[in-house]
């Protein structure tokens, strides 16, 4: 698994964790990572750049949450925030962070990616929410 997905990954459930728990972002996350770690070399390198690059995604995501909750609300028609699901939302959050605010990152890999850990973190009857949205 690349780096970059396993960030993304770790972002989720930090979000996640902030939204269940009224955790900060960035308490989350390290309280994620303390119990993903599992102490060899290599492990700990990829974990280190996965760590960076979900840091600076659950930051970006938290300091411009009210704009991408307003986008999202835009294309979501007859559903609002508060009827989403935790994943699907937190999903979703981190996919218009990434298209509106990293221009690093292709439009085209950032929607893959978030497909793909839709498919992975999120209920099976939840993926096609994801998906419909970030084809909008």
């Amino acid at each position: 698994m690349s780096s970059r997905r396993e960030g993304r990954e770790l972002a989720l459930q930090a979000l996640y964790s902030s939204d269940a728990e009224s955790l900060g972002g960035t308490f989350a996350l390290k309280k994620i990572m303390d119990n993903f770690a599992d102490g060899s070399e290599p492990s700990l390198d990829v974990h280190g750049r996965s760590f960076t690059f979900a840091t600076e995604l659950v930051n970006g995501v938290l300091s411009n949450s009210e704009a991408i909750d307003r986008k999202i609300e835009e294309k979501s028609k007859n559903w609002s925030i508060a009827r989403m699901a935790k994943v699907d939302l937190n999903i979703l959050r981190l996919a218009v962070f990434e298209l509106f605010y990293r221009p690093d990152i292709p439009k085209n890999v950032t929607i893959n990616e978030a497909i793909e850990v839709a498919k992975k973190s999120a209920p099976k009857t939840h993926q096609p929410l994801s998906t419909a949205y970030l084809m909008k």
